[in-house]
């Protein structure tokens, strides 16, 4: 089973930056599609940044275009989310996930997911 631990929330004033992980476990040659999305109280979830494990390919939400980073560490199973010049409106429950493909975890709703870890952004 493909299980998913994030981990780096917390509060962080506008204009400051936060490093988000998601480690992984169980991951098979299958599951080649990485991805954030974050949920805040009364929106819907939306999508935040993906990436591929073999190739690094990456796609990113246009309102975090330019800010945000998304990296993954092979080696460790890993993936991260560098987010810079952060906003009010970046607060949100954070969600790893993960899916056989860039396409299917962006757009075709991902098979796993983690549990989220908060990140809050003061004015």
């Amino acid at each position: 089973q493909v299980q998913l631990v994030e981990s780096g929330g917390g509060l962080v004033q506008a204009g400051g930056s936060l490093r988000l992980s998601c480690a992984v476990s169980g991951r098979t040659f299958s599951t080649n599609g990485m991805a954030w999305f974050r949920q805040a109280p009364g929106k819907e979830r939306e999508f935040v940044a993906a990436i591929t494990w073999r190739a690094g390919r990456t796609d990113y939400a246009d309102s975090v275009k330019g800010r945000f980073t998304i990296s993954r560490n092979n080696a460790e199973n890993t993936v991260y989310l560098q987010m810079n010049s952060l906003k009010p409106d970046d607060t949100a429950i954070y969600y790893c996930a993960a899916d056989t493909t860039l396409g299917a975890v962006v757009s075709g709703g991902p098979n796993y997911w983690g549990q989220g870890t908060q990140v809050t952004v003061s004015s």
